[in-house]
């Protein structure tokens, strides 16, 4: 199962180090397959959006995975993709970079033939400004963004494709996290895969610590000491310490965090897809990149 992380601290800078292999020895073991890339994505004080991403096709690309990565912004989004569509090259490697914007996804929908129908009609042209990989991912993105440019708000921009696709594709899971340089967007849907949220007080839960988070499986590790007195939301696919505050988001739950750390969240969508698929509706390689690491929360 692909991981995602996301981290606001707006509107707040601060400084973060991240390991998006944190423990590449036992991911083999865990999850049956090594990861297919690894990216992570955040904006420079101008709000333009930085990626660092690889696909993981050779042992340079796995030590590009293993560094440590220090890196600076008020939101951060990483992610470690065991690939469902599209073969390992950077253009299919996440988070993906439309208008401004970041996003990763978790998760499988087919009727990819249908989507880029969609996608030409609310573009009113071709697609490949917004599309140039295989994924399924960097499609959802385009219908957003596609919504997006009607001029309405981003949350409502989520709804509308994500409604689209639940209506009219066969769909296994989706969860995302869409970030700008100030806010930041989380869905789970429909109930397939978890996702939690954490709002981290400064200091964390015992007061005065700075954020040392890592994931149960040894993918994402994700540390800042500027968090010991500065407050943060967190989303992820699993809890990643012990704070007893973490909460899995409902099923079809759409979060939202401001750029002054105020969260709101609504039930988006409050029944399961049209069309929904089972692991056993999917093929093999699909199937085996959905499958959770033996250990994940």
């Amino acid at each position: 199962m692909c991981r995602l992380f996301g981290l606001s601290a707006a509107p707040r800078r601060v400084t973060a180090t991240f390991w998006l292999l944190d423990a590449p020895d036992s991911l083999a073991v865990q999850s049956r397959r090594e990861p297919d890339g690894v990216g992570l994505g955040v904006f420079e004080p101008d709000g333009t959006a930085l990626v660092h991403k690889r696909p993981i096709a050779a042992f340079e690309d796995a030590e590009f995975a293993r560094e440590a990565r220090e890196v600076s912004g008020a939101t951060f989004l990483a992610h470690v993709r065991y690939a469902s569509t599209g073969g390992l090259r950077i253009e299919n490697t996440h988070p993906f970079r439309q208008d401004g914007r970041l996003f990763a996804h978790n998760g499988v929908l087919t009727g990819l033939d249908r989507l880029h129908d969609k996608l030409a009609e609310e573009l009113g042209g071709p697609t490949e400004e917004l599309v140039r990989g295989d994924t399924d991912s960097e499609r959802v993105f385009a219908l957003i963004t596609a919504y997006a440019r009607r001029g309405g708000e981003l949350g409502r921009a989520i709804v509308d494709a994500v409604g689209w696709i639940a209506a009219n594709l066969p769909v296994y899971a989706l969860n995302l996290i869409l970030t700008t340089s100030t806010d930041l967007w989380a869905l789970r849907y429909p109930d397939t895969h978890p996702l939690y949220v954490l709002a981290r007080p400064a200091g964390g839960h015992h007061g005065h610590r700075h954020l040392e988070h890592a994931s149960a499986p040894g993918t994402v590790r994700v540390r800042s000491g500027d968090l010991a007195d500065a407050p943060a939301v967190v989303v992820a696919s699993e809890r990643m310490d012990e704070d007893p505050h973490w909460r899995p988001l409902a099923p079809g739950e759409l979060l939202h965090v401001a750029d002054d750390q105020h969260l709101t969240s609504q039930i988006a969508f409050d029944r399961p897809p049209a069309h929904q698929l089972t692991l056993t509706d999917l093929h093999p390689q699909a199937a085996a990149s959905q499958r959770p690491a033996a250990g994940a929360a």
